[in-house]
């Protein structure tokens, strides 16, 4: 069979454009390739540089220490602590205190434990009548709960003032 230029030419074509489809595809992987080497290359600089700077700074924490005790030692006479002046316990910490003085207000309490026969949660109160509420037990359980509400701050229209307790 005679094959005709223009045949001829078609398939030349084809075996061109088959060869740079191929090279394109053979040079995409290689570029993502060398991206990726790079990316890798930039991470290990950025950790690098990350560890010499915790480095500096660990040497100037030192170089620092190093000036800080010779201005303790010559300028300051600073010394470490001995083993005499560390306190044992509380009772030695409260006695190095001095008594209030006279006058003085007296200490603020927000917090006790609780004493022996306590629970140790108070029982909740209302804020309007002062009286302990049961969660879940209502006294109109059936009346709608706003008119309850309303009805009973009507009722309270005087809050008693709250009572300041010192607890020793």
């Amino acid at each position: 069979m005679i094959v005709t230029g223009s045949r001829l030419r078609h398939i030349g074509w084809a075996v061109v454009l088959t060869i740079c489809f191929t090279a394109f595809t053979a040079l995409t992987f290689r570029v993502n390739a060398v991206k990726s080497e790079v990316r890798l290359e930039e991470r290990r600089i950025v950790a690098l540089t990350r560890k010499k700077e915790m480095l500096e700074t660990e040497f100037q924490t030192r170089a620092s220490q190093i000036q800080l005790s010779e201005w303790n030692a010559v300028d300051f006479g600073y010394q470490a602590p001995r083993a005499d002046q560390y306190l044992e316990n509380e009772r030695q910490l409260a006695s190095l205190g001095t008594p209030r003085a006279p006058g003085a207000p007296t200490p603020i309490r927000v917090a006790r434990a609780p004493r022996e026969g306590e629970e140790g949660y108070p029982a909740m109160v209302s804020p309007l009548t002062g009286k302990p509420v049961h969660p879940g037990h209502s006294a109109d359980a059936g009346a709608n709960p706003l008119a309850t509400l309303a009805g009973r701050i009507a009722d309270e229209a005087n809050i008693r003032s709250a009572r300041a307790e010192t607890i020793e």
